[in-house]
């Protein structure tokens, strides 16, 4: 199996693309040799409400997807559907309070990128901007690791992430970037009053240097130990759920 594959696989993320009705299901396949058990009973019940084909199936329909944790069950999928920059600009216009974007440059590994969806879908980021080279696109580990959280985020893919930021600095946005030799820690900025934009690089190259200079703010996470290395999915929880923090007080402070 390739990862291009337009596959979903696991119990919770076939639940969710059926949950969120965002994704074009074809059809799926369900093992004869799983026990059936209340995800099993309730993606039956959601196929079955919007008409997609289940089919019960032998160990050897199973056979080219044996290197994933499929749990015994995969939907056919259509691709996942990219928005537009300006579609997603215009969507954070309309929604009337301050928004917020993850901007991913050079992530490479499909894992991290799964979890950084999931942990954005649950700190309430409103869309991830990735490049559409030189980082991973979204795929069937992509949409295993976010336990479906793929379907609760609009992903906006770019040609260049530097014309990115520049398009959303002219709506009024402010562009933080992620390095290991910045001066100010992340706590450091003021999240809670302002549209913010946070870029994450890759472990080996970081953010690179064309937009640590389009950025307003370049920060840092503080380390221990002379040990100089976080798994990117981590540092960004780390960042997005102070962002939450400050803005959760904000908000609180306004009643």
């Amino acid at each position: 199996m390739t990862e291009n594959t337009d596959i979903i696989y696991g119990k919770n993320a076939v639940l969710e693309a059926l949950s969120s009705q965002n994704r074009e299901i074809n059809k799926i396949l369900i093992s004869k040799n799983i026990h059936t058990d209340i995800k099993i009973n309730k993606i039956k019940e959601l196929a079955i409400e919007r008409g997609i084909v289940f089919q019960f199936v032998g160990r050897d329909k199973f056979q080219p997807y044996e290197e994933v944790n499929h749990q015994g069950i995969i939907a056919m999928v259509a691709p996942i559907k990219y928005m537009e920059l300006e579609d997603f600009i215009e969507k954070c216009k309309i929604k009337g309070n301050y928004s917020s974007v993850v901007i991913l440059d050079g992530v490479e590994d499909s894992h991290n990128l799964g979890a950084i969806i999931r942990t954005c879908v649950c700190a309430g980021v409103d869309g991830i901007i990735i490049p559409s080279r030189r980082n991973v696109q979204v795929n069937s580990v992509v949409e295993k690791v976010s336990a479906g959280a793929v379907n609760h985020i609009p992903i906006i893919k770019v040609n260049s992430p530097v014309n990115a930021v520049q398009r959303l600095k002219e709506n009024d946005w402010w562009v933080i970037a992620t390095d290991a030799s910045a001066k100010d820690n992340y706590y450091d900025v003021k999240y809670n009053d302002m549209n913010f934009a946070i870029i994450m690089g890759a472990e080996h190259a970081g953010v690179s240097k064309s937009l640590l200079n389009a950025s307003d703010f370049i920060v840092k996470i503080p380390m221990q130990n002379n040990f100089n290395s976080l798994n990117v999915s981590n540092a960004l929880s780390a960042i997005i759920f102070e962002t939450l923090r400050q803005r959760l007080i904000g908000n609180n402070a306004k009643k």
